[in-house]
């Protein structure tokens, strides 16, 4: 589904990701780990074109993307659900669920919206509030309905946990579980170790620009070394 191959990627000269092998099949989840300022929003900025490839190759369902704008790799099915949630706070929940097809998945809308709501019932009880009125937790889901709604091959989740409670993290984890279940490819970029490592099927862990750790999720997190890696101790 997804091969990246000799990534480099950055601001200016400077640097940030420094030869990035990744793949995510068909069907799993791949964790990338790392603390913050390791180059993991970099990545996921550069995987879906906000950020253009230095050196290189990206490939998406058998193509090269990394000289495509991000609404074009949007259309392909890889879509990016940000760090922080992003989204439109004065729209109403079905408005912004509804922006998520604009690219991707209009002609089956009604019937994504559904879906969504059946992924997620807090939001159809919440369907014509508006948005930034909801919880972290309902924002997050909110979110993340709205990548769904464009019918993703490829779903990128950019720190899903982050800000909730440890009662929503693990809600969250399970919704997680519940979408890679439904058959859709998740690439989870997180901060949070375990979880992450109970739901991949691989994982990578991210330091300096560079994986340092590689493995099955199960065997990370009994690796010895997950703690010094990702620590950087």
């Amino acid at each position: 589904m997804l091969s990246v191959r000799g990534l480099v990627a950055g601001y200016g000269r400077t640097q940030v990701l420094r030869g990035v092998d990744l793949d995510v099949a068909a069907g799993e989840i791949v964790a990338v780990l790392g603390s913050n300022g390791v180059g993991k929003t970099t990545l996921n900025k550069t995987l879906s074109g906000v950020v253009r490839a230095q050196a290189g190759e990206i490939l998406f369902d058998g193509a090269r993307i990394d000289a495509l704008a991000p609404p074009a790799i949007v259309a392909a099915g890889l879509i990016h659900v940000p760090e922080g949630r992003r989204i439109f706070p004065d729209m109403s929940v079905v408005e912004n669920l509804e922006l998520g097809s604009y690219r991707r998945g209009k002609a089956d809308r009604a019937a994504n919206l559904e879906k969504v709501f059946q992924i997620f019932p807090r939001l159809r009880e919440r369907r014509r509030q508006a948005a930034g009125t909801l919880s972290g937790g309902e924002q997050q889901m909110l979110a993340i309905g709205r990548g769904v709604m464009g019918e993703p091959k490829l779903l990128i989740l950019d720190e899903p946990s982050l800000g909730l409670s440890p009662l929503l993290v693990e809600e969250m984890f399970a919704l997680i579980a519940r979408l890679n279940a439904d058959g859709l490819s998740i690439l989870l970029v997180e901060q949070n170790v375990m979880q992450s490592l109970a739901v991949a099927a691989r994982a990578h862990v991210l330091e300096n620009g560079r994986f340092v750790l590689s493995g099955a999720g199960e065997d990370l997190a009994r690796n010895p070394d997950l703690e010094k890696a990702y620590l950087g101790m």
